[in-house]
């Protein structure tokens, strides 16, 4: 049985959605409709902070935080908004992303290079 890698499920996901470099980002964050979401998880965001403005939904709650029938809902992940994901690098805001487009969100998007890449293009960073 050939079984995909961590390695291929990120190329797979990165082949199906978009990928914008950090200063792409950056340049759509005051565009209205934009969200922009931290799939990190919470020891990371207290390590490093988050991009000033973005919605933390840690990556092992996206699918229920995401579902409009979930209680658990965060009303900022809905498919009238274009939604940008990060993470530390780029791979699990690829997987992410991938995951948001299965579930039937339209427009969804991935940083590559994650908070990293967004923090050294200059993204305000706070503190939490």
């Amino acid at each position: 049985m050939i079984m995909k890698n961590a390695k291929d499920l990120v190329a797979e996901a990165n082949r199906e959605v978009e990928t914008l470099s950090a200063e792409e980002a950056l340049a759509c964050l005051g565009e209205p409709g934009t969200v922009l979401v931290d799939v990190r998880e919470g020891e990371e965001l207290a390590k490093t902070g988050r991009i000033a403005g973005a919605v933390h939904v840690p990556r092992g709650f996206l699918e229920f935080q995401a579902d409009p029938a979930s209680p658990t809902h965060k009303a900022e992940l809905r498919d009238d908004r274009r939604l940008v994901l990060y993470c530390g690098s780029g791979n699990r805001s690829a997987l992410a992303a991938k995951t948001l487009k299965d579930m039937g969100l339209r427009s969804v998007a991935h940083v590559a290079g994650g908070f990293s890449a967004l923090e050294k293009a200059g993204a305000p960073v706070e503190r939490v």
